[in-house]
């Protein structure tokens, strides 16, 4: 990477859930100094070792492959040692954000993140990268695809690393036995205990992982069964209800119509199936 690149561009107004308004690549030498931009960004350092501070994470280390994020309106100052790094970034806004943020997928007080498959990442913004030189419709809209490619990629390279420091199950396999267990009863103390951890601990990665604590996931999937069940079967709705583990039809005919806005026999009229 001799030559810098760098591309910005307006986003489009249909398009308020993610734009990406910049990205570029550069061999970087100098440092970014107490800046604040108006929009988040993410920074890739492919080689090379240098320092991150800011307000939320303090000043930290960095040694590439490396991903960090940037928020906006929030002072920030970054850059590489003496000898340089290889540096990949884009520029991204949208009310996706939020969801990002709410869910930690991106941490202000744990910005950086160690990459494991920095070939991936490094393929991901090079194609947002020619998505956003494309200047049309869909290059921006494939460009907002690959931000949100990356955005998930970096979280499941976090937390495999997580995993990997605390020895500790994987995530994904304690969200596929809660999946398999729904319709059972859920003592979460006893659960976590099962998987070596606390039921606060649990429910914290739980969160991360699927956005929801594993009561509300329980609670989604035994509704999601119980509209298939609707759909695709005859049988009576009291019957539904004990069947996805709620011995209350009324209770279930209230959380169903809360959560789908109709009731288990509006729905069943709407989509049952033969």
């Amino acid at each position: 990477m001799r030559d810098p690149e760098a591309i910005y561009r307006t986003p489009l107004a249909a398009a308020g859930g993610l734009a990406v308004t910049g990205s570029g690549r550069q061999q970087a030498r100098r440092a970014v100094t107490d800046r604040k931009l108006p929009s988040f960004a993410v920074v890739l350092v492919e080689r090379g070792q240098g320092w991150l501070d800011t307000a939320a994470s303090g000043r930290l280390n960095l040694t590439g492959p490396i991903l960090f994020w940037l928020f906006p309106n929030r002072v920030h100052s970054y850059g590489p040692d003496e000898g340089g790094w290889d540096e990949r970034w884009a520029l991204f806004e949208g009310s996706f954000t939020r969801d990002f943020v709410r869910l930690r997928l991106m941490t202000e007080r744990q910005p950086v993140v160690a990459l494991h498959h920095v070939d991936e990442m490094a393929r991901l913004f090079g194609t947002l990268h020619a998505d956003l030189l494309d200047d049309t419709n869909l290059g921006q809209a494939s460009a907002a695809l690959m931000l949100h490619r990356i955005v998930i990629s970096a979280a499941r390279q976090a937390s495999g690393a997580a995993d990997q420091r605390r020895d500790r199950p994987d995530v994904a396999e304690i969200v596929e036995t809660l999946r398999q267990r729904a319709m059972q009863p859920l003592n979460l103390t006893a659960f976590a205990a099962e998987h070596g951890m606390s039921p606060a601990t649990l429910r914290r990665r739980f969160t991360v992982e699927t956005g929801l604590p594993p009561k509300a996931f329980q609670l989604r999937a035994r509704m999601d069964h119980a509209k298939q069940l609707l759909a695709t079967t005859d049988e009576k709705i009291e019957t539904i209800a004990a069947m996805v583990g709620l011995d209350d039809p009324f209770y279930f005919s209230r959380v169903f119509h809360e959560r789908e806005g109709c009731s288990p026999r509006e729905f069943r009229a709407r989509y049952a199936r033969g």
